[in-house]
């Protein structure tokens, strides 16, 4: 009976980790004004007036499960750092914004991208009048 049990916690043990994605891989970071239905970015730029809400799009490949994070910096100066934990089945969009209700100061900007707490990548935007 107990040699049974043994071999019945193996199984569910191997079934579990043949179930589990693998870690998310980055495929692009976009930034931009607008969002498209499966969270890419519409309208790609790098240039933002104080008064517009800010995307960025992190896109993975292929399936894969684990933390999407972002750093939105001004200057050297950190303004907000949220995390989502996300499981996709194939190549997907993970979306998060900016917005100030004031307006942002004009100045230079820039979002880190991290995986798994682990930076992968970085862009700089600026905001002043277009």
């Amino acid at each position: 009976m107990v040699k049974c049990l043994w071999v019945l916690a193996g199984l569910v043990l191997l079934a579990g980790s043949a179930c589990a994605k693998p870690p998310l891989s980055l495929s692009n970071i976009q930034v931009g004004r607008s969002l498209n239905p499966d969270r890419s970015v519409a309208s790609i730029t790098s240039l933002f007036k104080p008064n517009e809400t800010i995307y960025v799009a992190v896109q993975t490949r292929e399936a894969g499960s684990g933390a999407v994070g972002v750093r939105w910096m001004f200057g050297t100066q950190v303004i907000d750092q949220p995390t989502k934990q996300v499981s996709y089945d194939g190549a997907a969009s993970t979306e998060f914004h900016l917005q100030h209700s004031g307006g942002f100061p004009p100045g230079d900007y820039s979002v880190e991208i991290f995986l798994d707490g682990k930076a992968v990548g970085k862009r700089a935007f600026k905001v002043g009048e277009l």
